[in-house]
């Protein structure tokens, strides 16, 4: 009897033991699942960061383009126009050479209205792409903290489950008597 005894003890040491082995495994692996969600987050959150640099690099090619295309068009276009007809002998304040210099200050702004346009454009694909990867970041947190707290559950099932068995391999031996 005292065989069985320690043989019925062993197994049930054996079974607690495997037990708690397989909480710690499955802790282990829902610390690495939170850690390797938040190091996904963090790469995701780092092109939010990228796309910020990236609005800055468009904004300020916009500011340098539209002073470039307001110079330009002011030496070339409409000096050109000032040239032509002042060297034609006629008077630029009246007529049709100012009609023409009007006529390109329009299209100058209507350039620059579509200029301002398209730059609002890519500011507006910049944002969506930020916010993207912001919800990206997040579900990957959550994606982690579900697999996580799936894993720990685990663990927890297979601790009480041995136990359970202990129990029963101990009431089945007597050891409770």
């Amino acid at each position: 009897m005292a065989d069985q005894v320690t043989l019925a003890a062993v197994s049930i040491g054996s079974t607690l033991v495997g037990g708690i082995s397989q909480k710690r495994a499955a802790d282990r692996a829902a610390s690495a699942a939170n850690q390797a969600a938040e190091f996904n987050a963090q790469l995701i959150e780092r092109d939010v960061d990228l796309l910020a640099r990236q609005r800055s690099i468009v904004n300020a090619q916009f500011a340098i383009d539209d002073s470039r295309m307001r110079r330009d068009f002011e030496q070339t276009v409409q000096g050109t126009v000032r040239a032509s007809t002042g060297y034609a002998g006629f008077d630029m304040s009246q007529g049709t050479p100012l009609a023409v210099l009007r006529s390109n200050a329009r299209e100058l702004e209507y350039q620059s209205a579509v200029n301002t346009f398209n730059n609002e454009i890519a500011n507006l694909q910049i944002s969506d792409a930020q916010e993207e990867s912001r919800l990206n970041a997040q579900l990957s947190r959550m994606e982690g903290g579900a697999q996580a707290a799936g894993l720990r559950a685990q663990g927890t099932a297979s601790l009480i489950r041995s136990i359970g068995q202990g129990a029963t391999r101990a009431y089945e031996t007597g050891l409770f008597a």
